[in-house]
């Protein structure tokens, strides 16, 4: 059982207080996303000069630069598969927040992980992969998959069910409970939400002004993400999808 305030009804008041008391940790995970991102970038740029360098002589520098840029794809794999477990911590933190009805600190979160880091790191990898390949096929099986995510995440760090059977669970406690379809409907109006600060944005910076467009999105992100999660964990229990 979770502690008594997961199954309170969920409040964006309530949402918010959560996410104020867990800046430290969460600011944390988003400068880590940003170091990752950056080394990411920085490495493409070194492997495709080391290798148009090293074999323009022999094919020619045009085909150098294609090979180098089909390396990237393999270099940037561990990068995405790390970027995509320190992203679930941004899901992971509420989701230990409402079970334990404590605030979780930078460093409760970094001995978590320690705990079982292989099992985080191959959860995250299925979830992307699985996700990536439902966006390439169509949009909708995609979705389908985010929408699970919230659940799949509180499985995957509260409970000690294998990553396969976890995974499968929380699709049936989405599609297959009877208050799954409410809570979806829950996600999909905070993802629209989401996507709407982020388009709204978009526009600000490209027909308005630059910097307060910036300022839209950066806020959506930084703010608006945690506390929707915050929001979609707590429903997530008070709907009886989490138990």
């Amino acid at each position: 059982m979770a502690a008594a305030i997961a199954y309170e009804p969920p409040t964006i008041p309530k949402a918010w207080a959560a996410f104020v008391a867990h800046i430290p940790t969460i600011l944390l995970i988003w400068v880590v996303l940003i170091l990752i991102g950056a080394l990411g970038v920085a490495a493409s740029e070194a492997l495709i000069n080391v290798v148009v360098g090293l074999s323009k002589g022999w094919v020619g520098e045009e085909a150098a630069t294609a090979f180098s840029t089909a390396l990237i794809g393999f270099e940037q794999l561990p990068g995405t598969i790390l970027s995509s477990l320190v992203g679930l911590l941004l899901v992971a933190i509420p989701a230990m927040h409402y079970a334990t009805g404590k605030t979780i600190g930078p460093k409760s979160v970094l001995n978590v992980l320690m705990q079982r880091p292989v099992r985080y790191l191959l959860a995250g990898a299925l979830v992307t992969i699985v996700a990536a390949i439902g966006f390439l096929l169509c949009i909708l099986p995609g979705v389908a998959v985010a929408l699970v995510i919230p659940v799949y995440v509180n499985k995957i760090f509260l409970t000690d069910s294998p990553i396969l059977d976890a995974f499968s669970a929380s699709f049936q406690a989405v599609y297959g409970s009877s208050q799954g379809g409410t809570f979806a409907g829950v996600e999909l109006i905070a993802l629209l939400l989401m996507q709407g600060v982020s388009f709204l944005g978009t526009i600000v910076a490209l027909y308005i002004f630059f910097y307060l467009g910036l300022l839209v999105i950066l806020g959506g992100l930084l703010v608006g993400v945690p506390v929707a999660f915050f929001y979609i964990q707590n429903t997530a229990y008070h709907r009886g999808v989490l138990i």
